[in-house]
């Protein structure tokens, strides 16, 4: 005898698009704990442990320089998170997220010679 399945009702949100065209490269990338990363944040790399991280501005850790994109959401409140971030593609500008200090003008140039583009 099968039980009844239940069914709960989800709410859904639309998808994030972050991709401009063309089918772009990933890359596995371990993110440092303690924050949950949205898709499309900038990610720079802290030299010292090579974990990937919101690059910020300001920082001194190697961070500061624009390395990668999230491809996708992760939680990574409760420890390192292992996930694909994009390390060359045609990117839409406007769905990246950006760490404190950082405009789209100021990493363009970085991320250009990583072979990552985008618009605006």
């Amino acid at each position: 005898m099968y039980a009844r399945a239940l069914y709960a009702s989800t709410t859904s949100t639309a998808p994030v698009e972050i991709i401009r065209s063309g089918a772009p490269n990933t890359k596995k990338v371990t993110l440092l704990a303690g924050a949950v990363y949205p898709i499309g944040t900038v990610l720079g790399v802290i030299t010292a442990n090579s974990k990937a991280t919101t690059s910020v501005a300001a920082a001194g850790d190697g961070s500061q320089t624009p390395a990668y994109v999230l491809s996708y959401t992760v939680d990574a409140t409760a420890g390192d998170v292992e996930a694909m971030a994009i390390e060359t593609g045609d990117l839409i500008g406007s769905a990246l997220v950006l760490g404190a200090g950082h405009t789209l003008a100021s990493i363009r140039a970085g991320l250009r010679d990583k072979g990552i583009t985008f618009d605006g």
